[in-house]
């Protein structure tokens, strides 16, 4: 069992910067491959990144590609999502996800955390 608890969230302006992480309970946290996802009102949940459970293999949507990094500290059992150049596309609210396959899709994900809530203002 894993649970996962996202931080780091706010109201930022355009071009600004944040940094999400989620923090994970359980001793198997190493082993589970860990994604990013976000999701506004009246859409489904859209992947965002995703990282191998050794941290040696990440993959991201277009649309946020050299501009978001996943990252994992595995003593710390954190995932992080470091947000760069943010546009108004980017409101969400995100949600960090645990799976034992590396995967892009909400479907190969078991556990999740409650989500936090991003703002760009334009």
């Amino acid at each position: 069992q894993v649970q996962l608890v996202e931080s780091g969230g706010g109201l930022v302006q355009a071009g600004d910067s944040l940094r999400l992480s989620c923090a994970a309970s359980g001793r198997t946290f190493i082993s589970y491959a860990m994604g990013w996802f976000r999701q506004t009102p009246g859409k489904e949940r859209e992947f965002v990144a995703a990282i191998s459970w050794r941290g040696d293999n990440t993959y991201y949507t277009d649309s946020v590609k050299g501009r978001f990094t996943i990252s994992r500290g595995n003593a710390k059992n954190t995932v992080y999502l470091q947000m760069n150049s943010l546009k108004p596309e980017d409101t969400a609210v995100y949600y960090c996800a645990a799976g034992v396959t590396f995967s892009t899709i909400h479907q190969g994900y078991t556990y999740w955390g409650q989500g936090t809530q991003v703002t760009v203002s334009s």
